[in-house]
């Protein structure tokens, strides 16, 4: 440990050149070693490497990088390459290790690429100036991401957020989802107009205060308190292990090795524009002509409006090729949580 406190203050003192996945790889070990989650990972970069985590069975992963016009995608590709994977997208400020939990347990003949969302983990940030939009900006990030693959049908696997925009994907392009699989998400969050108006000047405001942070001011803490700060955000939903999977795409070192800045942009915590009415929810849901199955974790997800959660299945239900609800005991991180107890569920549908 004492050597690799060295390594990094030599490179800071002497200007040496780290790639970003150097970087986080050197931050990985840092994590692996103090907390003993995963075996110790090599520093090469986007090297092809396995994961072992909380003693389950050995996956294959691999770091890639999609271009798009304002940078990167990041994400890794779990299984083999030779099979399309599904795509697994993550909730709103957290990222592709939200997924590290449940994807050893499930079936080795699957694959699964869990990509970091714009402004996520590793993905580049957006431009300065570009609001997001993350509901709409999700559907045009899968659709370049298809585009890039040349695949002609996709499967979806979304959380939160990603369950969301892969509900508006499959409502979109009825033709071209195989399946899709949501957890703890019905839809696009629906809010009251009333409620929305009101808000839109200080969201605005807010969005301007974080756009003019530089990465001179950012804030710093010391990993235990990155920890603590995540399982206060998350009021309870994450557990301390699941903090950990997270902040390993996280977070980010900075010069002083004892303490990290945040990785994800910080105008993701502005997302109250471009929300979705009732009526234009219900209009998405009767596009959805694919096998769908949506598990819903108990309490899970708060709610303005819970009673919305049925009305949404009730509709994508009529429509559906195959369609399967399930309710599960957890929070709204189950599948990060307590992986075990949605795995068999999302098999069981993947092989009927």
């Amino acid at each position: 440990m004492h050597y690799l406190r060295h390594l990094w203050k030599s490179a800071v003192r002497w200007n040496f050149s780290l790639t970003k996945y150097e970087q986080i790889n050197l931050l990985q070990i840092f994590i692996d070693y103090r907390y003993s989650t995963v075996s110790q990972m090599s520093i090469a970069a986007k090297k092809s490497v396995s994961e072992n985590l909380n003693g389950q069975k050995l996956h294959n992963v691999e770091e890639i990088e999609i271009p798009v016009p304002w940078g990167h995608i990041s994400g890794k590709w779990w299984g083999p390459k030779g099979i399309q994977p599904i795509v697994a997208l993550h909730g709103r400020q957290d990222n592709a290790g939200s997924f590290d939990a449940l994807i050893p347990l499930l079936s080795d003949e699957i694959s699964v690429l869990a990509l970091d969302m714009p402004g996520h983990g590793l993905s580049s940030h957006y431009p300065k100036s570009q609001y997001y939009y993350v509901y709409w900006d999700g559907i045009i990030l899968l659709r370049r991401i298809i585009k890039y693959f040349k695949w002609q049908k996709i499967k979806l696997l979304g959380h939160s957020l990603g369950g969301a925009i892969s509900f508006l994907y499959a409502a979109s392009y009825p033709d071209e989802v195989e399946f899709m699989i949501s957890l703890d998400i019905a839809s696009p969050s629906v809010r009251d107009p009333s409620k929305i108006a009101p808000l839109t000047g200080d969201t605005i405001d807010k969005y301007l205060k974080y756009e003019a942070l530089e990465a001179s001011n950012v804030p710093l803490y010391t990993y235990n308190e990155v920890l603590d700060i995540v399982e206060d955000a998350y009021n309870g939903s994450v557990s301390r292990e699941g903090a950990i999977a997270l902040m390993k795409r996280g977070i980010r070192p900075s010069s002083n090795p004892e303490k990290y800045y945040f990785s994800r942009d910080p105008r993701l915590k502005v997302s109250a524009l471009g929300m979705m009415s009732m009526d234009l929810v219900l209009a998405y849901a009767t596009q959805i002509k694919c096998a769908y199955l949506n598990i819903r974790a108990m309490p899970g997800l708060k709610l303005d409006h819970p009673e919305n959660y049925d009305i949404v299945m009730d509709q994508i239900k009529m429509g559906a090729k195959k369609f399967e609800y399930h309710k599960v005991e957890g929070s709204h991180h189950v599948h990060l949580n307590n992986p075990e107890k949605i795995a068999s569920i999302i098999d069981n549908f993947l092989s009927t």
